[in-house]
């Protein structure tokens, strides 16, 4: 049995229908992640660079203080701790 070409017309605006709506859900999450976030968020990571294929450096913030962790290796390492914001001006 042969489709109908107006049942294929049908199916096939319901495709493009549901997938431009999960295209816009998509969109209006990405633009509303920053409004999602709790107000006092402990952990953040403020930056990732990759070292190699399976190495990275990542700064992370919690609580106001910031440290930077190499992750990826046969072990993750705390790489230390770096002076906070207000202690970071310009030296004498």
């Amino acid at each position: 049995m042969v489709p109908e070409f107006s049942s294929l017309l049908v199916t096939g605006a319901a495709l493009a229908a549901v997938l431009g709506l999960l295209w816009l859900a998509q969109a209006g999450l990405r633009r509303a992640r920053p409004l999602l976030r709790p107000a006092g968020a402990r952990l953040a990571i403020e930056e990732a660079m990759a070292l190699d294929a399976r190495r990275r450096l990542v700064l992370i913030r919690c609580e106001g203080q910031r440290a930077l962790l190499l992750t990826g290796g046969t072990q993750d390492v705390l790489i230390g701790w770096l002076p906070g914001e207000a202690q970071a001006g310009p030296r004498p």
